[in-house]
């Protein structure tokens, strides 16, 4: 950088003007040469063809992010969410509660067997392209004690329903070292029956679902939702072994305090379906004790409540004149009957259960 002093340059026909100093840029041999003196200040400056360079403009200033833009690090955070998502699916997940499970058998071994355990009273399981088994331990948390006299539930009912779609497994009851075939893939249709088995809550019991040689590699889902019931009767209350005889007075004072629905009306159908192995009885309320669901509605015969209630087949249920008393369980959103006295002997063996002192809850009788 030279540094070029001028201190004054008369003009003619003018003034003197004020001493400044000014600086002389010499850039080498270029296109640069000769050097070019910058004009006094308030005064025109030369005509110069030759284009200057100016100065780069500046920067933009940076601007708010885009709408659903993220940053690189939120980015990867989202990618590693979603790898550990999948991961967790191909593995199989635990509700939180531990009621259901779904799974995928492509991350087992063709001869390896997964221990779970089913802790509530229902449920569901899905097994994606079953490989190898599935030990499945029915432990539901029951409660010690029920009935007025504190016993313990004298049995424990579970009732499994397949998915239709059901395929790729077969499942077995494993009860004292021995497996029972519940549910051959074969056998799955388009509407599955329900199968169900009643253990003393001192065994140990088991599902062992095993999947199937497979030639393709087709997709395959084997499904069901289960349910779990302690059953403080002598009887199962839902339908397993024992269900078609008639309910014993004690048997019935019981059932009017702890069933999912109370009725008292009248048969008007009943009809059967073989294919399920069931009977549906339409039944016209009189009157709904209690219902824990929506299971009657009004707008059946001369405007009273009206539904249906299953029972097995095999109970060869018929229609018949008077008024009984129905009381069941809610079974997988249907009602299934567990005693259905008429309703005039019903109302004898509560009377002298009251006179007795011997009912086991207060039930309104008319």
């Amino acid at each position: 950088m030279l540094r070029v002093e001028v201190w004054g340059v008369r003009r003619r026909g003018g003034t003197t003007p004020p001493l400044r100093p000014y600086w002389l840029k010499v850039w080498g041999r270029g296109a640069d040469w000769p050097p070019r003196f910058p004009p006094p200040p308030n005064s025109p400056a030369r005509c110069d063809p030759r284009p200057r360079p100016g100065p780069p403009p500046p920067p933009p200033p940076p601007g708010p992010p885009l709408p659903g833009a993220r940053s690189p690090g939120a980015a990867m955070r989202a990618l590693w969410a979603l790898c550990l998502a999948g991961l967790a699916a191909a593995l199989g997940s635990f509700s939180a509660d531990q009621c259901s499970w779904r799974g995928s058998g492509l991350s087992q071994e063709a001869g390896s067997v997964e221990q779970l355990t089913l802790r509530c009273a229902e449920g569901s399981l899905e097994w994606l392209y079953p490989t190898g088994a599935l030990r499945l331990r029915l432990a539901p948390r029951l409660p010690p004690a029920t009935t007025s006299d504190g016993r313990d539930p004298r049995h424990v009912t579970a009732c499994l329903q397949p998915a239709g779609t059901f395929r790729g497994a077969q499942l077995y009851l494993e009860r004292d070292g021995e497996l029972e075939l519940l549910l051959p893939e074969a056998e799955v249709a388009p509407r599955p029956r329900v199968r169900c088995f009643s253990w003393p809550p001192h065994e140990q019991v088991a599902l062992f679902l095993q999947a199937t040689p497979q030639r393709d590699i087709s997709r395959r889902i084997a499904a069901f939702r289960y349910e779990l019931r302690g059953d403080w009767l002598a009887r199962p209350a839902l339908p397993a072994e024992g269900v078609c005889r008639p309910c014993n007075d004690t048997e019935l004072l019981m059932a009017i305090c702890t069933s999912d629905f109370v009725v008292r009306g009248t048969i008007h159908s009943v009809s059967n379906d073989a294919e399920l192995q069931e009977s549906v009885i339409g039944v016209s309320a009189v009157r709904i004790h209690r219902q824990k669901f929506p299971l009657f509605q009004t707008g059946g015969r001369l405007g009273r409540a009206a539904g249906s209630i299953r029972t097995p087949l095999r109970c060869g249920v018929r229609p018949g004149p008077g008024t009984f008393l129905f009381t069941g369980w809610l079974h997988f959103g249907e009602a299934w009957l567990s005693c259905a006295p008429r309703y005039k002997d019903f109302q004898r063996i509560y009377e002298g259960a009251r006179r007795r002192r011997q009912n086991p809850c207060e039930f309104p009788v008319d």
